[in-house]
């Protein structure tokens, strides 16, 4: 695996997203040098299944209550990462079935991440994704490149996010690409474009998906408020929206990151299921409006990727919002559901060829580093 920096052929690699919504395990296979995208290869999906998803949910709140005081609850952790093995695995025979191409070089895999800590004043973040990356290793035959957040958090990076470099590969192939952004809309929204000097910034714009999602459940109603119908049926609570809007966390300049639960769904107490739907969706978009006007270069246009992008109703606050013109990935000519899993195909081969993953002007990290461990 020892390839010369000079001279990189492109290789194919598999990337593998599980995020904070806890709704599926993302795979995607591309031909690429770290740099740029060549090709794209297939795709695949494995949903959790409810008792899965209870595993890891179970494993996210213990993980809360640990925060990093005493022993971690070791026996919830092992649990979560047999289900992660199990439907990562499942996902990559679902991704290489019908494959034809050469077997991916190297595999990208995120992991789960149930506690995230960004830095405060001189104190260090912290975060953790749970993973068996060696026993993931032997059951896909592949090497595996993991733990991409710890180096940076470890410099004093935020640790997140950690898309922008595949953003700029994707950003690259089209004429506005200076004048664009990318925006994911996962658990938290996260935002990458070009600053006045041409080097990439990124942060988290504020919650996205991550508490409506709670909501709805919290409510027996489901996993997630589809097609926005919920919402679509509330009314947004102004007074509250702007209660919301006013904690101190967006008046930080960027780089920053947020967990999954620092904006949680305990916001809408008080409101009805669908009020409190509708207020938590504009709550989503708000954030991401704030962030585009704050922005050194305040973008033309905002490609959308991530699940948040199927809430026709979150899309519709983001237009109604945002200063910028809002377009789907698919518009755009990606592949949306699959952007974070290719991301991470990317990352492994920098992290091959020993690329930064992180620059300061997307995690805060001193210098550029590369980042992540591998297997083998």
């Amino acid at each position: 695996m020892n390839q010369s920096n000079d001279l990189f052929a492109p290789v194919w690699a598999a990337g593998f997203m599980s995020g904070t919504s806890i709704d599926a395990v993302d795979a995607a296979l591309i031909l690429t040098d770290g740099e740029k995208v060549f090709e794209f290869g297939p795709v695949a999906e494995r949903k959790y299944t409810a008792e899965e998803r209870e595993v890891l949910k179970r494993a996210t709140e213990a993980a809360r209550a640990w925060n990093w005081q005493g022993e971690p609850p070791a026996d919830l952790f092992d649990g979560a990462r047999r289900v992660l093995n199990t439907t990562h695995k499942d996902a990559w025979q679902n991704l290489l079935s019908g494959w034809r191409g050469p077997k991916p070089m190297i595999a990208g895999v995120h992991g789960q991440t149930v506690l995230h800590k960004a830095p405060d004043g001189s104190a260090r973040g912290r975060t953790l994704q749970l993973l068996d990356a060696f026993g993931l290793r032997q059951q896909l035959s592949v090497p595996l490149a993991y733990d991409f957040r710890s180096d940076d958090v470890a410099c004093g990076g935020q640790g997140a996010p950690l898309a922008p470099a595949y953003h700029a590969a994707l950003l690259a192939g089209r004429e506005t690409a200076r004048k664009a952004a990318v925006l994911n809309l996962g658990g938290v929204a996260n935002i990458s474009c070009y600053g006045k000097d041409g080097q990439l910034v990124a942060f988290d714009t504020g919650p996205a998906n991550g508490p409506i999602d709670e909501w709805i459940d919290r409510h027996g109603a489901g996993t997630h408020d589809v097609d926005g119908r919920l919402a679509r049926s509330g009314r947004v609570d102004e007074r509250k929206l702007k209660q919301w809007m006013s904690h101190p966390w967006f008046q930080i300049p960027p780089p920053k990151s947020l967990d999954r639960f620092d904006f949680n769904a305990g916001l809408a107490e008080g409101l009805s299921l669908e009020d409190g739907a509708a207020t938590l969706t504009a709550f989503s978009a708000e954030a991401v409006a704030h962030a585009v006007r704050s922005l050194p270069v305040v973008p033309e246009e905002v490609v959308i990727s991530g699940g948040g992008r199927r809430n026709p109703v979150l899309l519709a606050e983001l237009k109604g919002r945002v200063p910028a013109q809002i377009v789907t990935a698919e518009e755009a000519g990606w592949r949306g559901d699959s952007i974070e899993a290719e991301a991470f195909a990317l990352l492994a081969v920098r992290r091959l060829r020993r690329l930064p993953i992180s620059w300061p002007g997307t995690t805060s990290v001193p210098a550029p580093m590369t980042g992540g461990q591998l297997t083998d």
